[in-house]
């Protein structure tokens, strides 16, 4: 059997399909059930975070393996699999042990060196031990990756190269401003109390801020967190615990709000966002809802455009322009389609003499000389003139627009749930600033690396390593007990062959034989079982468990009965707290 992953996460994805494909708690359950019951596969877990969503399986075939694990994703995300294909990725044996390693130190999170994704790969262990799927590679696997981040946590310093996202993007509503000075008595309203909403209240008490008001579709789970926060020892925050219909009434009263929840819609609507901006008393930078306001109240107001200038604004250098400007209409296009409409041929051709550079000529009209014949004449003059200059003459380049700038904001919305929980219409909206996965996905990109980056790439690929000579080394091992049983069955049929042979044998003298053939048993395969141990766990080494049932021609079914009861003891063994 051979581990392998599928999954996409916010580097192979956008952040639009990775909130499509995101599965609920329901959801995830039913998939590592179908997983274990889908032939290639006989071990599976499900890593599902904010950022990602990846398929763990023991399989026995790499190509149907990566077909049904792919499958298998697409049909419990809801995602077609033609569009799911092209942003997964796959990873076999040893690079898919150095993608969850990775994973666990913060190398491969949105905010390099994160600690909350150990949390959550010890919640997908768990999730799979419940339902029975993780044997003894995925347990192996898992519990070692809880190690390898706590490792790395411990011995470098990947904590100062960034911070749980919650923190990070606290850093982005504050604009780069210090978090503590920008969040020090403000008032929050936290919508949800799973683990990662009870993380923003945590990070939001110690900051500072002077309330926070929690929400949950559970009032009880909201009164508990709302307890923990306001017993804390290290913050002296008021907390307290609402309904979920309270949220429109709060959110008037809100400085900061941070959602995530695990809703399939929208929990704040545009127009739920902008009727709290407007709700609140004296919002700076936010025009009353009075004039250019839509019924519903779905948008609020920037700020008055400024008008453009007016049509006989004439730039400098348009002096003696042959045009009158007053009569042409204002912000006509720059390559002057609109300054020859509605023109007659005369005035056109004057001005492109003076376009031209010139001398413009009074030529008033014969009489007699009107009408289409003369305006062929003075236009076939204007089409040589543009010819020779290259363009329609222009009358002027419009005046820049000053642009007025965006007030500041009165409301901040965090948005950490995937699918998304606010609307992503709220960027839009004057006096509310809203950072959410997209948002921080990009902010991520630029955010500096720490030296000790290096340093946990150094740790991974050596936990790698080991663990992948402890697999391989395990793999032999129901052969080597197999061995050794088989061993164990010829000493005793011999010994009882003796006792027949000589049945007035004492039994001081049986026990001494006994021990004496074991011994030169227990020598014979010393050698060879540590030997082939030391073989098999290098790459490579696995066809050295055949050898050995090869020239010892030990039972198949025997080795496999070995090995099933080894996984059973490991996986009740790791059912533990890691």
């Amino acid at each position: 059997m051979s581990l392998l992953v599928v999954g996409l996460s916010h580097r192979s994805a956008p952040v639009s399909v990775l909130e499509r494909a995101s599965l609920n708690a329901d959801a995830q359950l039913k998939l590592l059930q179908d997983t274990v019951a889908a032939e290639p596969a006989v071990e599976a877990a499900v890593l599902a975070t904010c950022n990602r969503i990846e398929l763990y399986a023991d399989v026995d075939k790499f190509h149907a393996g990566v077909a049904e694990l792919s499958t298998l994703l697409a049909q419990h995300s809801g995602v077609g699999l033609e569009e799911l294909t092209p942003h997964l990725y796959v990873h076999y044996e040893d690079r898919a042990v150095h993608h969850l390693f990775s994973v666990a130190c913060g190398l491969d999170s949105m905010v390099v060196g994160e600690g909350q994704i150990l949390g959550q790969i010890k919640d997908s262990l768990a999730r799979a031990q419940d339902l029975h799927t993780a044997g003894r590679l995925l347990n192996d696997l898992f519990q070692q990756a809880l190690r390898v981040g706590k490792r790395a946590h411990s011995e470098t310093g990947i904590d100062r190269a960034g911070q749980s996202l919650v923190t990070f993007g606290l850093e982005q509503l504050s604009a780069g401003a210090d978090v503590q000075r920008w969040a020090r008595g403000k008032k929050a309203l936290v919508i949800g109390a799973g683990s990662m909403s009870s993380l923003a209240a945590a990070t939001l008490a110690r900051s500072g801020v002077a309330e926070i008001v929690v929400a949950n579709r559970t009032f009880e789970r909201a009164e508990r967190l709302a307890q923990i926060l306001s017993e804390g020892d290290d913050t002296d925050v008021l907390a307290r615990a609402v309904p979920m219909d309270s949220v429109p009434v709060e959110l008037t009263r809100a400085d900061v709000a941070v959602s995530c929840t695990g809703a399939t819609g929208l929990v704040l609507t545009a127009d739920a966002v902008a009727a709290a901006v407007e709700g609140r008393a004296g919002a700076p930078g936010v025009e009353p809802a009075a004039a250019g306001q839509s019924a519903g109240g779905s948008t609020v107001r920037a700020a008055a455009e400024t008008p453009l200038p007016g049509a006989g604004t004439v730039a400098g250098g348009d002096e003696n322009c042959p045009l009158d400007l007053s009569s042409v209409p204002s912000g006509f296009s720059v390559m002057g389609e609109a300054a020859v409409a509605g023109m007659d041929a005369a005035t056109l051709e004057q001005h492109g003499a003076w376009a031209a550079g010139g001398t413009v000529v009074d030529r008033p009209r014969e009489t007699g000389r009107t009408g289409p014949e003369a305006d062929a004449e003075l236009i076939g003059a204007l089409a040589a003139t543009a010819t020779r200059v290259g363009r329609v003459p222009e009358r002027r380049r419009p005046e820049p627009v000053a642009e007025v700038p965006r007030p500041e904001p009165v409301l901040f919305l965090l948005d950490l749930a995937m699918p998304r929980d606010v609307d992503a219409a709220v960027h839009r909206l004057a006096g509310a600033r809203l950072v959410d996965i997209e948002s921080l996905v990009d902010a991520s990109a630029d955010a500096p690396m720490a030296a000790d980056v290096d340093m946990v790439r150094r740790i991974v690929a050596d936990e790698v390593a080991a663990f992948g000579a402890a697999q391989r080394a395990a793999r032999i091992t129901p052969t080597v007990v197999a061995l050794r049983s088989m061993a164990a069955e010829v000493v005793a049929g011999e010994i009882a062959r003796l006792e027949g042979r000589l049945p007035g044998l004492d039994a001081k003298h049986r026990a001494e034989i006994t021990q004496t053939v074991k011994r030169v048993v227990d020598k014979l395969l010393h050698a060879p079982t540590v030997r082939v141990k030391q073989l098999a766990a290098e790459p490579g080494g696995a066809g050295y468990a055949d050898a050995l049932r090869t020239l010892f021609d030990l039972d198949q079914e025997t080795v496999a009965s070995v090995s099933r009861a080894g996984n059973s003891t490991t996986t009740e063994k790791n059912r533990g707290p890691a």
